[in-house]
């Protein structure tokens, strides 16, 4: 075994992932606590430059006491970011869906082509012609 060979006992390797999974973890914590610092519109501009210069001078201090005081608002704040681009979503998804539905489907492009062709307006090749295009497909190509 090489790591046997080189002296690094096997528990400083384990104290060593341990020292680098801390650091990753308080690495992503900066980001988390920096983007709601910056998303945050309850405070003004020195109150997110107070918060980022303790962060930054006391990092581990100033991300403990952040999380102490303002954990439960940031937990509250990402809540309610998440709802609303969930409702823009949904709206956006209904709102295209009715406008497919009531003029531009499928369906309805079919069903005007065939009152044409009731009403003689154009041939059964014009219709099939409307139809294979309503339905994404090329002329003549099987159903």
């Amino acid at each position: 075994m090489v790591l046997a060979q080189t002296g690094y006992p096997l528990l400083d390797l384990f104290w060593t992932m341990l020292v680098f999974f801390g650091f990753v973890v308080w690495f992503w914590l900066l980001f988390v606590i920096f983007g709601d610092i910056f998303r945050r519109d309850d405070i003004g501009g020195w109150g997110k430059a107070g918060w980022t210069l303790v962060i930054i001078v006391l990092p581990i201090l100033g991300s403990l006491v952040y999380l102490i005081v303002e954990g439960r608002r940031m937990g509250e704040r990402r809540q309610a970011d998440a709802a609303a681009v969930r409702k823009a979503y949904e709206h956006d998804v209904r709102r295209i869906a009715a406008a497919n539905g009531d003029s531009g489907g499928p369906t309805a492009q079919i069903s005007e082509a065939k009152r044409l062709l009731d009403q003689g307006a154009i041939t059964p090749e014009e219709y099939e012609s409307l139809k294979s295009k309503a339905l994404g497909r090329s002329v003549g190509e099987p159903a």
